[in-house]
């Protein structure tokens, strides 16, 4: 993209309404604009980090045999009463009427029509287990929303659902989605700590929180170091294997790991003072197992082995999508601007010419930004040399390939790495390879 012609509408000033710092930088960096109260368009560069993130997600969905599906936003207000929760669910709940009367809701979740879905299809015990999910944007109607688009009234979410006929099924379920979360996060190019979460009156163990590590978080995080030394991304996990699953799932829960309502000094006193971390962190992934709640409460069954029917065991698996472009950068940035890891950023990097006009530099910069438009922003405008840097810090490119008149005519160019400050004098082909190998 040329950014010259762009619509990519950065910000000098922070904006009077952002009260954080993703929330001002994401104003700033002409990725979002609110258009009503807690809600936001996305803008081109917004979409593209949005994408990114949405992909990642779903590439770890499929290598755990997770089928995507989409599910439409409204939803018929009948299937939440056959649960049980239309009229429980609260003023957050927005609800409609079509112009014949019928009862119409803006969907904050989808467990009621997931399980009917499933429920007009799979009537076998043999069809089981069923892992579906999507990615769709959702609506809950927050009295305050605030902080951008880390809480906003409608937010775009990946949620799961599993359909196990048995409880010990619905466990390997559950771990191959811890798993799933950890190697996504790992892959966004962020540190996400799971932390056991209140399971209300379902009870057991199987309920994760997984908060991302930033000094603006509004949750407090007690863990053990312990987990910061696990790569999941190398870590071979056999994930049809109960055993391998089982001994995956001890790792990560063993070592202490709690938010501030969940946190028991006692347990917390017998980690070793030297592996003690404590801080802040920012919700982005809940998973849950809640047994056979909705398909009792909306009467999906089963036939079981035996010829009778069972209401197979269900949990619940979200990552809040356009959250985590928020909590990324209240995890990853500086008084300049955004640092985007590079799996997620919308361009891997920004080309700037210092000398619009002369020749050399043109030349240099058209032969780089013709290798992929898509993956770089030429920023070709003739503003001065200190509003580009300015720019290219703010909007947080992992590169910056900087082509000046006197290294241009020697072929060089200087490539600086966003997230250290590095500067590096380099051929073309040395630069481009650098950076497209990120």
């Amino acid at each position: 993209m040329r950014l010259s012609r762009s619509f990519l509408p950065t910000l000098k000033e922070n904006p009077a309404e952002a009260q954080i710092v993703s929330h001002r930088l994401m104003l700033r960096a002409g990725l979002v604009r609110q258009t009503a109260s807690g809600i936001y368009a996305w803008l081109p560069a917004g979409l593209k980090v949005l994408r990114n993130i949405s992909q990642i997600v779903r590439e770890e969905q499929d290598s755990i045999g997770a089928q995507e599906v989409l599910m439409p936003t409204l939803q018929s207000a009948d299937l939440w009463k056959r649960s049980g929760r239309y009229d429980a669910y609260g003023p957050e709940m927005l609800r409609i009427q079509d112009r014949h009367k019928r009862e119409l809701l803006y969907g904050p979740t989808n467990e009621e029509m997931i399980t009917d879905l499933f429920g007009q299809t799979v009537k076998s015990y043999k069809e089981l287990p069923q892992v579906l999910y999507h990615i769709q944007w959702k609506f809950r109607d927050e009295m305050r929303p605030r902080f951008g688009v880390m809480r906003g009234r409608e937010f775009l979410m990946k949620d799961a659902y599993s359909f196990d006929l048995d409880y010990a099924s619905a466990v390997a379920s559950y771990q191959r989605m811890m798993l799933a979360y950890l190697r996504t996060f790992q892959r966004l190019g962020v540190r996400a700590v799971p932390m056991r979460a209140d399971t209300g009156p379902i009870g057991g163990e199987l309920s994760h929180e997984f908060l991302i590590l930033a000094p603006t978080g509004e949750s407090g995080v007690f863990y053990d170091a312990a987990l910061e030394d696990q790569d999941w991304l190398d870590e071979p996990v056999d994930v049809n294997s109960p055993l391998a699953l089982e001994t995956f799932y001890k790792r990560v829960t063993t070592p202490y790991a709690a938010t501030d309502e969940m946190h028991d000094t006692t347990a917390w006193d017998a980690v070793p003072e030297e592996r003690r971390r404590e801080g802040r962190g920012v919700e982005v992934g809940h998973i849950f197992h809640f047994g056979t709640k909705y398909t009792k409460a909306m009467d999906i069954s089963v036939s079981a082995p035996d010829g009778s029917q069972i209401y197979p065991e269900m949990g619940s698996y979200g990552i809040g999508v356009s959250r985590l472009a928020g909590a990324i950068i209240e995890a990853s940035h500086d008084e300049n601007g955004i640092i985007w890891p590079d799996a997620v950023a919308p361009f891997k990097a920004a080309i700037l010419n210092l000398k619009v006009g002369d020749e050399t530099c043109d030349a240099v910069c058209e032969r780089i930004y013709n290798v992929d438009t898509e993956a770089f922003l030429y920023d070709d405008r003739t503003d001065r040399a200190g509003a580009k840097f300015a720019d290219a810090d703010l909007m947080g490119h992992p590169w910056q390939i900087v082509v000046g008149p006197r290294s241009a005519k020697e072929g060089r160019v200087e490539l600086k790495r966003r997230a250290t400050g590095e500067r590096h004098d380099l051929s073309v082909d040395d630069a481009l390879a650098l950076v497209l190998a990120g």
